[in-house]
This record gives structure tokens, sequence and C-alpha cells, in this order.
């Protein structure tokens, strides 16, 4: 049982490390470093395809394009550490099987993992499409989720039968976080942060004019429309003002959720946390605008985004779990 606790405790702070990663390796425009999969012009490391990279550097006229050195090592680096967590949760899996612990719950992480390996394929293959890119994100969070989930279902804890009052707000404010990762995701995928570039309004209006029918076609390429014309700014524009609106609803079901979690002694200190993190998230995204999106913030927003995740699969967790000791 130690052992698999701290498997699953190691995992899920790497998990949040890989998220963070591919946050930074996707703002950085990084995303195409190395064009293919699962190395770099076929080599292990940017070092060895180095003069793979020079003749595409040069093709593309300089460092300015998807692919540099420096591209390379990013999302390469990335690669290298998800590739660690999915040994890891190999690790954990076949250990769940072998002690007979969690097997269900450790194979689904697993079968996760292996679905957001593909999507990481297709996400450089496709050339970044938006649909996989964000895709690719959600599967990160959720490969997050279970691992936090995983780690808490290998402790001991108290039986605290009152939190199941909170199942209610818990289960809301998880599914408003988890439609507004999806809508933060489309952003991203889209580069449509800064197409609304004031606060509160949006290009100095309520509702400014948007093309909502094509910036939520999924089947559709990076900046073009499902046609094949070019992705509108009345279409990033929509992207950018549905994500701030909605975060409207996603902070009033959290800061609900964490408010009925503070009338509960035992959830007191997770009320806490949760509020926190809700404030700072929201402080983020707003600075992200007001600032222009400089990378080290809009990097500091998505881990903000898996912390706040984090706290309410903690509120679930023990919400919804049948609240038994367990044996050590």
């Amino acid at each position: 049982m130690r052992l698999q606790r701290a498997l699953a405790s190691v995992a899920a702070l790497l998990a949040f490390a890989v998220v963070v990663l591919g946050a930074y390796v996707r703002l950085s425009d990084a995303g195409l470093g190395c064009p293919d999969w699962p190395g770099c012009y076929g080599k292990l490391t940017p070092a060895r395809a180095a003069p793979d990279i020079a003749r595409t550097i040069a093709a593309q006229g300089g460092e300015h394009g998807p692919v540099s050195h420096a591209k390379a090592w990013k999302e390469m680096g990335h690669r290298y550490v998800a590739g660690t967590l999915g040994l890891l949760i190999l690790a954990m899996a076949v250990l769940a099987w072998l002690r007979r612990e969690s097997r269900l719950l450790a194979t689904a992480t697993l079968a996760v993992v292996a679905v957001q390996a593909t999507l990481g394929m297709w996400t450089v293959t496709l050339l970044l499409k938006p649909a996989i890119v964000t895709a690719h994100l959600l599967g990160g969070m959720t490969t997050l989720a279970l691992l936090v989930w995983l780690a808490l279902a290998q402790r001991q804890y108290r039986p605290a039968p009152q939190l199941r009052a909170l199942r209610v707000p818990a289960a809301l404010a998880m599914g408003a976080i988890v439609a507004q990762l999806a809508l933060g995701g489309w952003v991203s995928a889209n580069y449509a942060a800064l197409a609304c570039p004031d606060l509160p309004l949006c290009l100095g209006q309520a509702l400014p004019p948007m093309d909502f029918a094509n910036a939520f076609h999924l089947r559709r390429e990076l900046g073009m429309t499902s046609d094949g014309a070019l992705l509108s700014l009345e279409a990033l524009t929509a992207i950018h003002w549905t994500h701030r609106v909605f975060a409207l609803v996603a902070v009033a079901a959290a800061g609900w959720a964490a408010w009925r979690a503070r009338r509960v002694s035992e959830s007191r200190a997770l009320a806490v946390l949760l509020a926190s993190a809700l404030a700072l998230q929201f402080s983020l995204g707003i600075a992200n605008v007001l600032a222009g999106l400089p990378l080290w913030l809009a990097a500091a927003h998505n881990a903000g985004a898996a912390l706040l995740l984090a706290c309410l699969v903690v509120l679930n967790f023990f919400s919804f779990r049948q609240l038994r000791p367990q044996r050590a």
C-alpha cells in the first residue's frame, strides 16, 4: 500500500508538471518544434537531429518559423517528461493487478494515457488541428484528475458522512470547471486569447460582432474555416467572448461549492484552498488580458486551471466515495 501511495503521489505531481509544460510548449509556438513523433526527425534527441533542424531552418527562412533548435528542445523536453509519466502509470497498473488493489482505476488511468499519447502524435502529424489540441489538453487534465483520485484512494482517512451533503455542489462545480477548461483549451488552440483585448467589455462592446458558426466548427484546420477560408476576427472574438462569459458561470458554481464546504467542519480547510485557487485563477485570467498575454502569465493560467481542477477532485472524492477507513 505504501509503495502504491508513493507512486500515485509522485505521478500526480508529475502529471501537473506535464500539463504546465504542455501549455508552455504550445504558448511558445513550439508545438511543431519536432515535426514528427515520437522522436525528432527520427532521432532520440534534438542534438542528434541538429543537421535536419538546420536544413529546415534554412528552408523556412530563419528560426522564426515553427522549427528551431530551442523549440525542438522544448517539444522533446515535454515528451520526455510525459513518457516518464506514462512508464510510471504503467508500473502502477501492473502493481495494482498484482496486489489486487484499485485495479479498475489504475487500468482506466493507463487507458487514458494511451489515448493521450495518440492525441499527442496527432497534434504534431495533423499540424496543430484545434480539435486535437483541445482534446490533448483535456486528456492531460483527465490524467491529472484520475491520478489525484488514485492517490487519495491509497490513503487512510476518517469517515465523515456529513460530507455527502456536498455532492450536488461539488459535482456541479466540477462540471462547470471542466466545460470552462474545454473552452479555455479551444481559445488557446485557436490563438484567440487576445481577440478581446479590453475589460470588462470586448472590443468596446458587450456584444461585439461574432461568428459562432465558424468559431466552434470542430472539423477544420488551424486558422481556417471548414471551407478553407481564413478564420475571421469575428470567429476568434466569439471563441474568446464565450470563454470569458462562461467564466462567470464557473466562478459561481465553484464559489458555491466552496461556500457549502466552508459550512462543514471537516472540509473547511479544503474550502479555503478551493476559494483561493478560484480567486487566483480568475485573477490570472484578467491579468493575461490586461498584460497582453506574456508567456509566463499564460502558462501560470494553465497551472491555475490544473490546481483548481485538483481541488475539485479532492472535494468530489470525499463527497462521493464510501468513506471507510482502509488498511495500511
